[in-house]
């Protein structure tokens, strides 16, 4: 997981510590997260989506493999547990100068 920024690494660090707080803050103040289509904008929706479909999923995240796509934009497929999705998903990751998620987007399969 060194080879990916640190955000990044952080997403699968909050979310499997359960620190919503934490993993909201990762996200630019009008960061989106798209998933499968639903878009949830700004960080109040992030961390609602947070509570519906990810932490209190109890969801916990395994790192399969990460490949940059472009300066700022990383693919990562991760593992998922926990009491809602189960499996493995690509997410995309696009990153702001300051290094907070500008999006998130679970890419359909």
């Amino acid at each position: 997981m060194n080879n990916i920024p640190q955000g990044l690494q952080d997403v699968i660090s909050t979310t499997n510590a359960g620190d919503s707080d934490g993993f909201v803050s990762l996200f630019a103040e009008n960061g989106l997260i798209d998933d499968w289509g639903n878009q949830y904008v700004g960080t109040d929706r992030i961390a609602s989506w947070n509570q519906t479909d990810n932490i209190g999923k109890k969801s916990q995240f395994t790192l399969v493999d990460a490949t940059q796509e472009a300066e700022r934009q990383w693919l990562l497929h991760i593992k998922v547990a926990g009491n809602g999705f189960n499996g493995t998903s690509p997410f995309r990751f696009e990153l702001g100068n300051d290094g907070k998620i500008s999006s998130m987007t679970i890419v359909p399969d």
